[in-house]
């Protein structure tokens, strides 16, 4: 069998089993909130972010909650969360573009979405992923972390990552690798304090000679 595809199997098997109906962690409402969410854990921690939205939707669940309220009261929603002066102003920005150039319904064009204060490519990719069948492999640091360790892609960026599991991976499987990678990388592979002997995936990959 050849090397790539033996490896693959590897990983996909024994993700499929840790992780056979993968969800996001991610708290949200609707596809409005789930934007906001995405745009909130850029830099922070998930955990943090659900911290704050859990109490935040209760206040805003659309655009036109949002315009409601001035910069500064959304700032203080989210002042535990990193970089909430400029994602305070994205999201007021990006709800007033919504409602005026959209009809407060999110567009489901990439490039249209990346337009977007604060949607940034892989902003734009999570969120895809969740709400429309468009082929997207967003790739986060975890999932980065990942494709580096398994000796699948350079490291060098996350774009030259995307590209290359894009280009390994079954466009019928991105979805849900997505959350299968993310879910694996916290629980057995993190970044730091990485015990490698309890790293499933990497010690059969090491096993097998793959690595």
């Amino acid at each position: 069998m050849n090397f790539m595809i033996k490896k693959i199997k590897i990983i996909e098997k024994i993700l499929d089993f840790l992780y056979p109906n993968p969800i996001s962690t991610l708290y949200y409402i609707n596809e409005y909130t789930l934007l906001i969410a995405v745009i909130l854990t850029a830099k922070s921690k998930e955990k943090k972010v659900n911290e704050v939205t859990k109490y935040l939707f209760k206040k805003i669940q659309n655009p036109k909650d949002v315009i409601h309220l001035s910069i500064g009261k959304i700032k203080n929603y989210i002042k535990n969360i990193g970089l909430y002066n400029k994602k305070s102003k994205n999201i007021y920005d990006l709800s007033t573009i919504l409602i005026n150039k959209y009809n407060s319904i999110i567009p489901k064009n990439i490039s249209e979405l990346k337009s977007l204060p604060g949607v940034g490519h892989k902003t734009a990719s999570v969120f895809l992923s969740h709400v429309s069948d468009i082929p997207v492999f967003p790739v986060d640091t975890h999932i980065h972390r990942m494709m580096y360790r398994w000796k699948l892609s350079d490291g060098k960026s996350v774009k030259k990552t995307e590209k290359d599991a894009r280009h390994i991976f079954n466009k019928i499987n991105w979805r849900k690798l997505h959350l299968q990678i993310i879910s694996y990388a916290k629980e057995y592979s993190p970044s730091q304090k990485w015990n490698v002997k309890k790293d499933i995936i990497y010690q059969e990959l090491l096993r097998n000679n793959l690595l």
